[in-house]
């Protein structure tokens, strides 16, 4: 009986093949192929391809067929799945009122577990994309908010469609996304952010980086407003609860490539002075995971962007107070003139206490290097009080006589490792270490000038070597003093070996700066689970379904660190 039944299948394609201008008076014919979807495994795929194939022909039957045909992508046969797969862009391709439906059937399609199938998903997609990007766009946007706002979430299709819209769209291009797709795609990007977790935030922020906006300073600053609206709040700020924090570091991250000249980093220093620094002691670290040291290194790079600040005399105090938590007291004078000066860990004897203080180098660098930026503004702000100038210039005077110890023995290690292990993740380590302290002793002479001056630009040691013509502009010192490119950058305050004429050729193999972003953890963010509503959009009475709070560090991926010593 199957096989008279296939025999019937070919009849009827034949007769509708030769029918040519008058196939729409053969109603009949396709309404038996239709029928096919119910019959044997061979009869559901020769029905999928003779469905698509005639689909145009009969308009009064589109309903029917495309059900029909919907019914072979959920057949238990996963060879019948992918063959009616495959065959529905063509439904599509010349009738553009469907693409929205099928693309929104393809999307639920994601959540597969079939590798192969989810293959033919994306490839389909791809198709209908190509063919009618806006209505492609807009099924799948719709299946993303359906399955957000849904009674039964369905998180599998949403994650998969997002991560879709974030690898294709990008390399389909403008030559596929026109303006028109191209506002949509901002458009539907800013309503998922209201309502978006750590994984998705990071495709979310991708795209509309990628699109129109990110390619203009108007563009920017928006985006700019945006990622600073999920990533704080004063009301809503709970640096005891570590997704806060990292919450805090992802979103900082992204706007980073934003900032420049004409799009400043105001709005962030503020909430970081005003909020981040002013609890610093109430920051919780975990072991393994450095959270204040992200910060610090966060905060000293937007504060290159900074634009007028109000209260700055108040932000200037509160980064001095951040920085004495890391700045040793100097010893008292007489005491034991017999003091150490270095050790080879960076750390040197206190001659009260005969233990060895503490100097954990990168964050000193990058709260002193705040610091002076700040004061760049305003550079009578750091000398408003005598007293805490002279408490600072203590502490910096014996930082400094600890870091030059330090630095000694560095380049007594290296040069004697130079030609053994060049390219040892050691040696490399002690390039950045020096870099470090070269940096801190920079930046200390330029307090101890009179009065107090911030002309010097040094680059911070955990970023890459920027570009060669970046480098050649910055090799003209504060001083006026110009040096070649394969002379010291940065004169230290007591001693000049040409240390940097490798310095940077190595900073550049290390690749520091492309372990820039972290690797976001899992988990929805903390604050779309208060009462404010903020980061839930229309969903906060709901949010996504009934997971509850996912821990940001238990179930996401571990930080991708910058690296530090």
């Amino acid at each position: 009986m199957s096989s008279d039944n296939i025999e019937k299948l070919y009849q009827n394609y034949g007769i509708l093949a030769d029918a040519k201008d008058e196939i729409s008076k053969h109603e009949k014919e396709y309404l038996e192929i239709l029928a096919a979807v119910k019959g044997s495994d061979k009869e559901k795929r020769l029905a999928s391809q003779f469905i698509a194939k005639f689909f145009n022909s009969f308009p009064n039957l589109a309903e029917q067929a495309i059900e029909a045909q919907f019914d072979l992508c959920e057949d238990d046969d996963v060879a019948i799945r992918k063959q009616a797969i495959k065959d529905l862009p063509t439904m599509c391709k010349t009738n553009k009122e469907h693409t929205q439906r099928i693309a929104d059937i393809l999307a639920q399609l994601l959540q597969s577990e079939d590798a192969t199938e989810i293959s033919v998903v994306t490839n389909s997609l791809v198709t209908i994309l190509k063919s009618d990007p806006k209505g492609a766009l807009t099924g799948l946007f719709s299946q993303i908010h359906q399955s957000t706002d849904s009674e039964v979430t369905n998180e599998i299709v949403r994650e998969r469609c997002i991560k879709f819209l974030a690898t294709k769209v990008k390399q389909l291009g403008r030559e596929v996304i026109n303006k028109e797709a191209e506002e949509l795609i901002i458009v539907e990007c800013k309503k998922i952010l209201e309502d978006v977790v750590a994984e998705e935030f990071e495709h979310i922020m991708d795209l509309l980086t990628w699109s129109r906006l990110g390619k203009t300073p108007a563009g920017k600053k928006e985006l700019v407003q945006l990622v600073a609206a999920l990533a704080f709040s004063p009301d809503d700020w709970h640096p005891e609860d570590p997704e806060y924090v990292d919450r805090i570091i992802q979103c900082t991250q992204h706007a980073l490539p934003l900032f420049s000249v004409q799009v400043d980093s105001t709005q962030f220093i503020n909430f970081f002075c005003d909020h981040v620094l002013k609890r610093w002691n109430d920051i919780v670290v975990s072991e393994g995971n450095d959270s204040k040291l992200e910060l610090l290194k966060i905060f000293a790079e937007i504060t290159e962007f900074c634009g007028d600040l109000e209260n700055l005399q108040t932000k200037v105090d509160t980064v001095y107070d951040v920085l004495l938590n890391y700045l040793p007291e100097a010893p008292i004078e007489g005491e034991n003139t017999n003091e150490k000066s270095e050790s080879t860990e960076g750390k040197t004897e206190d001659p009260k206490t005969n233990s060895a203080p503490s100097l954990q180098f990168s964050h000193v660098e990058c709260a002193l290097f705040a610091l002076h930026s700040l004061c760049r503004k305003s550079p009578e702000a750091i000398s408003a009080d005598t007293a805490r100038l002279k408490a600072l210039r203590l502490r910096l005077q014996y930082t400094a006589r600890l870091t030059q110890g330090y630095i000694k023995k560095l380049k007594e290690v290296t040069d004697s490792r130079k030609a053994a292990d060049d390219n040892s993740e050691e040696n490399k380590l002690k390039i950045v270490a020096l870099n470090t302290t070269s940096n801190i002793n920079t930046l200390i002479r330029d307090i101890f000038r009179t009065p107090p001056s911030f002309k010097s630009k040094v680059q911070l040691s955990f970023l890459s070597r920027k570009t060669e013509k970046e480098n050649k502009l910055s090799v003209v010192t504060s001083d006026g003093e110009k040096e070649s490119t394969g002379q010291k950058r940065h004169l230290p305050i007591t001693f000049d070996n040409g240390e940097k004429k490798e310095s940077p050729e190595k900073r550049s193999r290390s690749g520091d700066r492309n372990l820039k972003m972290y690797t976001p953890p899992s988990g929805k963010y903390s604050s779309r689970l208060n009462n404010s509503g903020r980061f839930s959009g229309n969903y906060s009475g709901r949010g996504r379904g009934s997971y509850g709070r996912r821990d940001f560090h238990n179930n996401g991926a571990p930080f991708r660190r910058r690296s530090n010593f």
